[in-house]
């Protein structure tokens, strides 16, 4: 029987070693191509660092994961992560300046009423308290991670139902 339990733990251990090394690999591995993302909405671009890659990854999967988990919107299905979406809004969303101001301080859709109350910032960081210690370089990073996810799986990131 401890047999048993120590090839189950070996086999345990091996397998998060072995996620641990692929995700961190994958982030590094990342092309230039693919770290190039939208800065401003003047068309200027930035590319990512491997370390703001992880980083954004991170962040996001404890900031934002639980309400945007495979960049859909849990409270608003209609409307997702995914680069099309994001453009549409108004102000559009689609590029690292425009993320970190919506992170700061969220407007709605139609960028007519300030949803700060209902949905994590910066600016209700008092009663969101995942937000209270973000800064101005972990916000780039966790829009970095949203604007790289369609690269990696366009047809999953902001998929919806479909997917998740």
């Amino acid at each position: 029987m401890a047999f048993k339990k120590n090839i189950l733990l070996f086999f345990i251990v091996s397998f998060s070693l072995f996620s641990f090394v692929i995700l961190h690999v994958n982030a590094i591995e990342l092309d230039e191509n693919t770290r190039t993302v939208q800065l401003n909405d003047s068309g200027k671009t930035t590319i990512l660092t491997a370390e703001q890659v992880k980083r954004g990854k991170r962040l996001f999967n404890n900031s934002c994961a639980q309400c945007h988990n495979g960049g859909i919107t849990k409270t608003n299905p209609n409307v997702g992560l995914d680069i099309e979406a994001l453009s549409l809004a108004t102000p559009s969303r689609d590029n690292i300046v425009s993320l970190i101001e919506y992170m700061k301080d969220p407007m709605s859709y139609d960028g007519a009423v300030s949803i700060s109350e209902l949905h994590p910032s910066i600016r209700s960081a008092d009663i969101f308290p995942k937000m209270r210690n973000l800064t101005d370089d972990d916000l780039f990073a966790i829009a970095g991670h949203i604007l790289i996810q369609p690269k990696l799986g366009p047809e999953k990131w902001g998929g919806g139902k479909i997917y998740y």
